[in-house]
């Protein structure tokens, strides 16, 4: 499969068995930071992290350097500076990580246009249909890499595998800017020694419970009885971990994807108590939330909140509708709804909204009676002035008080007040 190159990294050699492959996970390496250093190559080597230094930023990214002092993504940048006081914050530049993304992504799409990117720093490839061209899954591999790093001056980790499962695996196991072919028949090899975690779906609390029943291993999970696994994970969750463990992932790359989700969310300056500001903001964020929804055609089946108290514990609910829906006073009418059953024991530093389970719009027929035709109504008109003349210009009374400095919000019995500035 592969072998270390005395880097800590793994590399297989030229000769890697890769019968049976075809999938490729290509994941960039500290993609974020890497980027940094290309504008400024005077932060080679240097312990990197991207955030924003001021308030309450927190890190979007971190170099190998800095991770080695124990800094990790969405960890608070002072806290990250107080692990690694040496650190260099750099602010995050969107612009130019998409920029560089679209170059990586240009380049995959040169060897197959079966190209499932995953998030801005990292993708599938099928490359079973491009043999002929190009020649066997690893040199496929190796020819990605090198053309990353010629092309871009960035490194990437690439897993080359039967299934998506394991190739993602893989290329975790390979970084930084290493290479894991793991041939079909050699599957279950590869997976008996790997940590129960590191299975697709398996969280903290997932973990925590096959742990408390002796398995730490997918060779543990191999070994266990079906009924162990359900009263541990629950039926659904089971019979996944049951077929990942033995190397059984049908699912195939997707180049067509609709987004799972769509949200928004707000970390406060400092720290909130008021129910009525809290409140108005998430009214807010519900508004940017059905906005979005609308403008790609999609509907939420599915509504969930995030709210981080000042202790940084963090919490979601969720709530499925009973018809999915884009309006924005429905998804807010929802959003408070979770709100008020949460038990706010401190003041709060983020909330969050959040349209899950999404569809395309017009997939399910509305009954006899709309009950959100109006909102449908003044929402639509809504967006056609936002386009128009941008967005700010129309907003929640309630909102615009709150900008004003006014004394109060209004009072719950008017959440849908609309204001023009």
């Amino acid at each position: 499969m592969g072998r270390g190159d005395g880097s800590g990294r793994v590399v297989s050699p030229d000769d890697a068995d890769d019968t049976g492959t075809g999938i490729l996970h290509v994941d960039m390496d500290a993609f974020y930071a890497a980027v940094a250093v290309l504008d400024d190559p005077s932060l080679a080597g240097k312990p990197i992290i991207v955030g924003a230094s001021e308030g309450r930023g927190v890190v979007s990214s971190a170099s190998y350097e800095a991770r080695r002092y124990g800094v990790r993504s969405a960890m608070p940048v002072r806290q990250a500076l107080t692990l690694c006081p040496t650190a260099v914050v750099v602010h995050p530049a969107f612009d130019r990580f998409l920029e560089e993304s679209e170059k990586v992504m240009r380049i995959f799409r040169d060897f197959t246009p079966l190209v499932e990117p995953l998030s801005i720093d990292e993708a599938f490839l099928d490359v079973r249909g491009a043999r002929r061209l190009w020649g066997s899954p690893g040199r496929i591999a190796r020819t990605v890499r090198s053309r990353v790093r010629e092309e871009t001056g960035l490194t990437c980790s690439v897993g080359v595998a039967a299934t998506k499962h394991v190739a993602k695996m893989a290329s975790t196991l390979a970084k930084p800017d290493g290479l894991l072919i793991v041939a079909e028949a050699d599957t279950q090899e590869f997976l008996r020694g790997q940590p129960v975690r590191a299975l697709w779906g398996i969280g903290p609390k997932a973990g925590e419970a096959l742990a408390n029943r002796g398995i730490h291993t997918v060779a543990d999970v191999l070994d266990s009885p079906m009924p162990v696994l359900e009263r541990a994970l629950g039926h659904a969750m089971a019979d996944r971990v049951w077929h990942l463990a033995r190397g059984i992932d049908p699912r195939g790359v997707e180049t067509e994807r609709v987004e799972k989700s769509v949200g928004h969310e707000e970390t406060f300056h400092t720290d909130i108590s008021d129910t009525a500001v809290l409140k108005s903001e998430l009214r807010r964020l519900s508004d940017r939330v059905g906005r979005r929804l609308r403008s790609n055609g999609w509907e939420a089946s599915t509504i969930s909140i995030k709210v981080r108290f000042a202790d940084f514990t963090t919490i979601t609910r969720s709530h499925t509708l009973s018809e999915p829906t884009s309006v924005s006073q429905r998804i807010g009418d929802a959003a408070l709804e979770l709100f008020d059953a949460v038990d706010r024991v401190m003041a709060i530093r983020l909330v969050g909204v959040r349209a899950e389970k999404l569809r395309h719009a017009g997939s399910t027929a509305l009954g006899l009676w709309d009950d959100d035709e109006d909102w449908r109504r003044v929402e639509g008109a809504l967006d056609g002035a936002t386009e128009k003349f941008g967005r700010g210009v129309i907003t929640r009374a309630n909102l615009l008080r709150r900008a004003r400095g006014g004394a109060g919000l209004p009072s719950h019995h008017n959440p849908g007040s609309l204001e023009v500035e």
